[in-house]
């Protein structure tokens, strides 16, 4: 059950990333960049390769997100990691299947690599 849900967010990384910034599994650890910052936990495991972490999007946030030492606020939110780049396609209209309205069908994001620091942050967290 710990691979599927450790009851907030997690960051999955490789085991030799893991031991180059100190950090063991499950343990707290943080990841910033220019968007923002995530508090989350590590999976360290060998499915991920080095040099390369993967966190899921639209995990539920509102359950063990601690404040950040970066920044002293909440952990973030679902992509603070990521920045969105429209598709340019999805922005043509007039045309039956490229025609959105607010709120109801818009143009789709596509979400792309960041270049992103983590670190492993005290384990005493504060909420």
């Amino acid at each position: 059950m710990l691979d599927l849900s450790r009851g907030g967010p997690v960051i999955w990384m490789s085991r030799e990333d893991a031991e180059r910034i100190g950090v063991r599994d499950n343990e707290w650890i943080e990841a910033y960049n220019r968007n923002g910052v995530v508090a989350a936990r590590a999976v360290v495991t060998h499915r991920m390769p080095e040099g390369t972490v993967h966190m899921y999007h639209a995990q539920d946030r509102n359950v063990n997100v601690p404040k950040t030492e970066v920044g002293g606020r909440r952990g973030g939110i679902h992509n603070s990691l990521t920045r969105l780049l429209l598709k340019p396609t999805h922005l043509a209209g007039g045309y039956a299947q490229f025609t959105y309205a607010f709120n109801y069908y818009g143009p789709t994001g596509n979400q792309r690599d960041e270049i992103t620091v983590i670190r492993r942050r005290d384990q005493r967290v504060e909420y």
